[in-house]
């Protein structure tokens, strides 16, 4: 299946799911997040606002002293710090983003970058929405060392996603079942599990 296809049948079954599993699979999520290691060390984590039943990652606003969101600027996203009471607005394609004038986020400040996504694999590609806003963002000397997280519901992680020759591959991806660690320089052990699956 090309990539338009999946994301159209992947975003389909994730609009489709009641409120209340998308509340309970979101709050999974959260819960393998502040267990992980790697952002119980994180100060400054660059995350998003929920659109169209992404995972809702609001249950984590009061984990960290600081975030940052993303403003959709042109062809290119800028980050933005904020605090969970400062308002936000309706930028391009509806998506809540802060307002142009918050503080600007430094890349060399930031810890881990929380990514939205369609589908990921247990390769450790991602499946977005078709802007190449994040892999234009990742593939940067100054946000390329960053550690990444995919996230996405259990249906969302795939064997494979079809990929293209600027995807980005990113360093984990958590779910409602796990949170997977990959190995981006071994090929022979291309990923290993960080928290026991769950029923």
């Amino acid at each position: 299946m090309d990539k338009s296809s999946l994301r159209q049948t992947l975003m389909a079954t994730r609009e489709s799911l009641s409120k209340t599993e998308w509340r309970q699979k979101s709050d999974r999520i959260c819960e393998h997040l502040v267990n992980f290691d790697g952002f119980a060390r994180s100060q400054l984590i660059l995350s998003y606002i929920s659109h169209r039943q992404e995972v809702d990652l609001s249950g984590l606003w009061n984990q960290r002293p600081q975030w940052g969101l993303p403003r959709t600027t042109g062809k290119s996203l800028s980050w933005h710090v904020w605090q969970p009471e400062e308002p936000l607005r309706s930028g391009k394609f509806g998506i809540l983003e802060p307002p142009d004038n918050a503080p600007l986020v430094e890349p060399a400040t930031v810890d881990l970058i929380l990514v939205p996504a369609v589908a990921c694999d247990r390769r450790g590609y991602r499946l977005g929405y078709g802007g190449g806003y994040y892999d234009r963002m990742l593939s940067s000397p100054e946000w390329s060392q960053i550690p990444t997280i995919g996230i996405v519901f259990d249906f969302a992680l795939l064997e494979q996603v079809p990929v293209d020759s600027w995807d980005c591959r990113l360093n984990s991806v958590c779910c409602d079942r796990q949170i997977i660690e990959f190995s981006i320089d071994t090929v022979s052990i291309p990923y290993r599990t960080h928290l026991r699956s769950q029923p």
